[in-house]
């Protein structure tokens, strides 16, 4: 039968097993929250807290919803609060990916980016923020997902049943991220009640307080991570890590590559928290001595991540794609021709596809590679150049191949060149052509060195 709304195809999930990863004597079962209408498990509380609120009197028509969030419970609540009528209003930490930005803009809502870089009781932190817009604004209802009792109570009442009538009323052990403890705390109170022997398993990643709070019960610094939505430098009021009986900290690198084995043996798009609650739940799976029923979740879909997790180019700026360091200019090369990950042009292309590579890229050059060889090197400012002199005939210019206007005296380095030889020639205005041989490694340009400075000061 036809769902009334798309709100109503909130929850009831699917659960599958995995097969093709190493779960040593254990069967680990994964359910897809992905699979709910914004793509990601937030819409339960989103729907249960708009719904709470207007149910008390707190949201009343031509109201407006305000939340802090990491992404995803934003999306949830402005795909709850379009469908009812309301005005969302997010403020998100601007280490949030693109795609999840973009959603919630998409769906109506308005988006305040601040700083990731600050702790709670700064101006500028994002829950400190929330609270301070909801103050000012009139008819405003603060979600508050990290207070909110009807966040847990979501997933008590639809999450850990869902679970526990797929698993057959037999699960040994779940595996779950704190973000704001709503899951955490609503699923292992149920199983609490309804399946004692089930163990709640916490999985970190690494630089959140959580973990080693919760395997030495001292309250440490926060460090930083890239892992979205999960992980906190404070403890929720709503995370109740008694429920706790093991804790995992996981690296950013070890989450991000969970995510992409997933995809690629068990074709599941998964985004990076996802990643940290898998590889913690292998990791569970492999310590163990007999055989258990494990559940791990897929808190969100892989789409929202594609500019991060599944982009080699990210991954090789932050050091995650496995390359061995050398401590020559072929450290600082990201994206590689050989791997096909360079974005480059033809000498017989036409300057409006040189264009729109640059465009689609984000780059301001590209270089020009004919038979797998490096020919020329064209740049945003000979694209320009050619467009003035044009006169009045720069529509023509478009379709000029990028031959005639590129850059052919190129400006090359060796790939096992030292590092320091790359700074004469960005004083002198140029973007080097790396060597590997008398082959193309790649282009190098001074945001590339940048990041290989930070990368080696970590």
């Amino acid at each position: 039968m036809p769902a009334a709304s798309v709100l109503d195809l909130i929850g009831r999930t699917p659960l599958v097993e995995v097969t093709r990863l190493d779960t040593g004597l254990c069967r680990l079962f994964l359910k897809l929250e992905s699979q709910n209408p914004s793509g990601s498990i937030k819409d339960r509380p989103a729907r249960a807290m708009i719904e709470a609120a207007e149910a008390d009197g707190r949201l009343k028509e031509g109201g407006t919803v305000v939340e802090a969030t990491a992404g995803n419970t934003g999306v949830g609540l402005a795909l709850v609060a379009s469908r009812k009528g309301y005005r969302t209003v997010l403020v998100v930490p601007d280490k949030m990916s693109r795609e999840k930005i973009l959603h919630a803009r998409a769906l109506g809502a308005e988006v305040i980016l601040t700083r990731s870089d600050v702790g709670k009781g700064h101006p500028d932190y994002y829950q400190d923020l929330a609270l301070a817009f909801t103050e000012k604004t009139p008819g405003a209802f603060y979600a508050n997902q990290f207070e909110n009792p009807a966040n847990p109570a979501s997933h008590q009442a639809t999450t850990a049943p869902e679970i526990f009538e797929d698993m057959g009323w037999d699960v040994d052990a779940i595996v779950v991220g704190v973000g704001s403890g709503g899951t955490l705390t609503g699923i292992g109170r149920y199983m609490a009640k309804a399946s004692p022997k089930t163990e709640m398993v916490l999985a970190d990643p690494a630089g959140s307080i959580l973990a080693p709070l919760v395997e030495t019960g001292i309250m440490g610094e926060a460090g930083s991570w890239a892992v979205e939505g999960i992980g906190e430098d404070f403890v929720p009021p709503n995370c109740d890590l008694s429920l706790v009986k093991k804790a995992y900290s996981i690296s950013d690198a070890e989450s991000f590559a969970a995510s992409r084995d997933l995809l690629r043996k068990e074709g599941i798009l998964a985004g990076s928290s996802s990643g940290t609650l898998l590889a913690a739940a292998l990791r569970y799976c492999r310590g163990e001595s007999e055989p258990k029923r494990v559940v791990t979740l897929v808190c969100d879909s892989g789409a929202k991540y594609l500019s991060k997790v599944f982009n080699d180019a990210y991954m090789a700026q932050e050091g995650w794609l496995g390359r061995e360091r050398t401590g020559t200019v072929r450290d600082v090369v990201i994206n590689r021709f050989d791997e096909g990950s360079e974005i480059f042009v033809a000498p017989n292309e036409t300057v409006a596809s040189a264009f729109a590579r640059m465009r689609a890229a984000d780059v301001s050059q590209l270089p020009v590679i004919e038979n797998d060889r490096a020919v020329g090197l064209v740049e945003e400012s000979d694209l320009l150049d050619a467009l003035v002199r044009a006169g009045p005939d720069i529509g023509q210019v478009f379709k000029t191949p990028v031959g005639e206007v590129m850059a052919g005296k190129l400006e090359t380095i060796s790939a096992d060149a030292p590092v320091s030889e790359l700074l004469p020639l960005f004083e002198r205005g140029l973007v080097p052509l790396v060597m590997d041989g008398s082959k193309f490694l790649g282009l190098v340009t001074r945001i590339d060195l940048i990041n290989h400075f930070r990368i080696g000061a970590r």
